[in-house]
C-alpha cells in the first residue's frame, strides 16, 4: 500500500518504531509532506534514513511568513518528489487572501521550474484554488479533496489527481458521489497522518497503514475489491511521481 500524503515527523511519532511497524504492515511508500521551514529539512533527513519516506517540501498557507528561499535551497540540493503542502486556506484566516494567493503562485512556479507536481491544500477556497491552478501548466494532487463532483471532474480533465483520505469513512462524508463517479485511476489514497483518522479508529492518532480503511471504503462505494483499489492507486502513484 501507499500513503500519498502524511506528516511523519518526530513531533508526532517515534519514527523508527513507526517505520518498522509500517514495513510489517506492507506499506511501500509514504509521501511525507512538509508544511514549512520548521519541518522541510526533517523530511529530507528522514528520507535519507528510511527509503519508504519520500519527501515533499513547501509552505502551507498557515505558515505564510516562512522563508521560501530556504525551500528553494533545499530543492536545489536534495531529491524531492513534489512541492507541498501548499495552497489556500480561508477557514482559519481569511483576511490575507491576496498574500496566500501570491505565495501559492510562487510555489507553483517553483514546481514548474523544477518539473515537479504540486500537493495542494484547499479549504473553503476551492474556486480560487481552481482558478490559480488552471492558469498554469502544472500537474498535482488535490490533497484531502472536499469539493463537488462537478469541480472534481474539471480538475481531473486537466490532469490532476484527487487525494481521498479518512474523511471518506465518516458518516457525514459528502465524498460518496465523487468516489463513485470519478475513475479509480484518478484517485490516490492518503491519510494526512497524524490527523483525520478513519473509522473505525476515529479519535485516535492516525498512521499511514490506516490507508487500508480508505481503500476499503472506496471498494464498497465502487463495488470492487479492496485489492483492485490498492493495486490501481499504487500504480497511479508510481507513475504520477515517477517512482
Amino acid at each position: 500500500m501507499i500513503d500519498s500524503h502524511a506528516h511523519v515527523f518526530s513531533e508526532y511519532y517515534d519514527v523508527d518504531k513507526l517505520v518498522k511497524e509500517l514495513e510489517k504492515e506492507n506499506m511501500l511508500y509514504v509521501l511525507n509532506a512538509a508544511t514549512g521551514n520548521k519541518d522541510a529539512m526533517e523530511v529530507i533527513e528522514l528520507s535519507k534514513k528510511y527509503k519508504m519516506l519520500l519527501p515533499a517540501v513547501g509552505i502551507h498557507p498557515e505558515n505564510i511568513n516562512d522563508n521560501l528561499e530556504e525551500i528553494e535551497e533545499i530543492i536545489k540540493n536534495n531529491k524531492v518528489y513534489a512541492i507541498g503542502e501548499i495552497g489556500l486556506d480561508y477557514y482559519w484566516v481569511s483576511d490575507n487572501k491576496e498574500e496566500q494567493k501570491e505565495l501559492f503562485k510562487k510555489q507553483i512556479e517553483l514546481a514548474i521550474k523544477n518539473k515537479l507536481p504540486v500537493i495542494v491544500h484547499s479549504r473553503k477556497a476551492m474556486q480560487d484554488t481552481f482558478d490559480i491552478l488552471t492558469s498554469y501548466n502544472v500537474k498535482g494532487v488535490l490533497h484531502c479533496y472536499s469539493g463537488s463532483y462537478e469541480m472534481a471532474k474539471e480538475f481531473v480533465k486537466r490532469g490532476f489527481k484527487l487525494g481521498i483520505g479518512g474523511v471518506s469513512t465518516f458518516n457525514n462524508s459528502k465524498l460518496n458521489d465523487v468516489i463513485e463517479k470519478i475513475d479509480l485511476k484518478d484517485l490516490l489514497l492518503e491519510t494526512d497522518s497524524p490527523y483525520l483518522t478513519p473509522e473505525p479508529f476515529r479519535g485516535q492518532q492516525n498512521k499511514p497503514s490506516y490507508v487500508y480503511y480508505v481503500a476499503k471504503k472506496i471498494s464498497e462505494i465502487k463495488g470492487i475489491s479492496v485489492e483492485e483499489v490498492i493495486n490501481t492507486t499504487t500504480n497511479t502513484f508510481r507513475e504520477f511521481f515517477d517512482i
